[in-house]
């Protein structure tokens, strides 16, 4: 049978997925996969807003993915619409008669809110009580590291080993939060739902985690010596971590499932690891291209050149200098650089610098004087006085 969640009451899974109530299975599931795919962390590192909306997708589409849970969630907020009142507490709104105590509605005097859930929340109970010994499953929590890599591992991947502490399953209750070989009994305060009703959030209630059980569903009259009854301890591990080809320095990246470990059965929480890339000597880096600065000769810059120039974990390359490329210009080598999301890769970028010599041998500055004497009268700086009083 369904467990059914107060919070239906609020949230709009139709509305999530963007089809109508009447979509088939088949479309609710191509609406899921292009959401999915659209705000999914792995696509979209950094954006908050996306992976709260990929979050509410997956929520939405668990249950209206299942057509039992769809059948339960729409009967629940049919309901929940229509009413014990005239107009109901959907869209229009709730309009108490005339002589009509809101007050007794919301302590279920004389029927009102109390029997309205009497039905759903009282099978959500009995549900609980039938599941004495089975606590619910709890997804693992997230856990935020941060990374150290060279650049050239942040080029080409790399698989690190990362330490990690996390909460977890208290080690000597295995989670339950009572002393070893005690028995529970049903948690009075939820009757073991494993949650409370809060309250009037807006026009109707909400359900909150159960502050005596935690959601364990179960309580013990001896708490654990070790965790104090709170079920939590702490974990420490070392795991092997796969860095992606072409990481940049400050991504985050999300490793799914390497976070803290699930209990009951729950799947473990997600790891998001920030990479730190220390710089290279030679190499630089340009969104997904790679940057280098090689020192040309001043003849090679006049006369041209083939200059040899490394590449970064691969063979070296011949850039072709022609004759009077001027200090500064850079030449592109395609397929050089970084590797991107669709598995190309960006190009190297070679700046050439045409250096000056501090010091010149003998036969070298009367050949530097020689070209000085056959450019003499040069044009290079005419126009300079012209253009200042100008």
């Amino acid at each position: 049978m369904t467990e059914i969640r107060a919070d239906w009451a609020s949230k709009d899974f139709y509305k999530v997925l963007g089809v109508s109530k009447n979509a088939s299975q088949a479309d609710i599931k191509k609406a899921y996969r292009k959401l999915a795919r659209a705000n999914h962390p792995d696509s979209n590192p950094g954006d908050a807003k996306k992976h709260d909306t990929f979050k509410a997708v997956a929520e939405a589409y668990d249950v209206l993915g299942d057509a039992e849970k769809r059948k339960t969630y729409d009967e629940y907020r049919s309901q929940v619409a229509s009413g014990p009142f005239p107009g109901g507490f959907g869209g229009g709104g709730f309009r108490p008669p005339g002589g009509f105590d809101i007050d007794d509605v919301i302590r279920g005097h004389g029927g009102g809110l109390g029997d309205l859930f009497g039905d759903f929340l009282g099978n959500a109970t009995r549900r609980g009580q039938a599941g004495q010994g089975r606590p619910r499953p709890a997804r693992g929590t997230d856990i935020e590291a941060s990374a150290t890599i060279g650049f050239a591992d942040s080029i080409e991947g790399v698989t690190i080993s990362l330490r990690l502490s996390s909460d977890a399953p208290c080690q000597e209750c295995k989670g339950t939060g009572g002393r070893p070989g005690t028995k529970p009994h049903i948690c009075a305060t939820c009757e073991g739902a494993g949650f409370v009703v809060s309250g009037v959030g807006g026009a109707f209630t909400l359900n909150e985690t159960c502050p005596t059980c935690q959601g364990r569903q179960l309580v013990y009259d001896e708490p654990c010596p070790v965790c104090h009854g709170t079920g939590r301890g702490t974990s420490a591990r070392t795991i092997q971590a796969r860095i992606p080809a072409g990481v940049k320095d400050g991504q985050r990246i999300r490793l799914k499932g390497k976070g803290g470990p699930g209990e009951n059965g729950g799947p473990a929480g997600d790891l998001f690891v920030t990479v730190k890339v220390t710089p290279h000597r030679l190499f630089g880096r340009k969104d997904d291209n790679l940057t280098i600065d090689v020192p040309i000769s001043f003849d090679e810059a006049a006369l041209g050149a083939d200059v040899k120039i490394p590449t970064l974990g691969g063979a070296p390359v011949t850039l072709k200098i022609p004759s009077g490329t001027p200090n500064g210009r850079t030449f592109r080598v395609r397929g050089r650089g970084a590797r991107k999301k669709d598995g190309t890769h960006g190009d190297l970028l070679a700046t050439v610098q045409v250096q000056v010599p501090a010091v010149l041998n003998e036969r070298a500055r009367e050949a530097v004087a020689a070209y000085r004497a056959a450019t003499e009268g040069g044009t290079l700086r005419s126009n300079l006085f012209e253009e200042a009083r100008s």
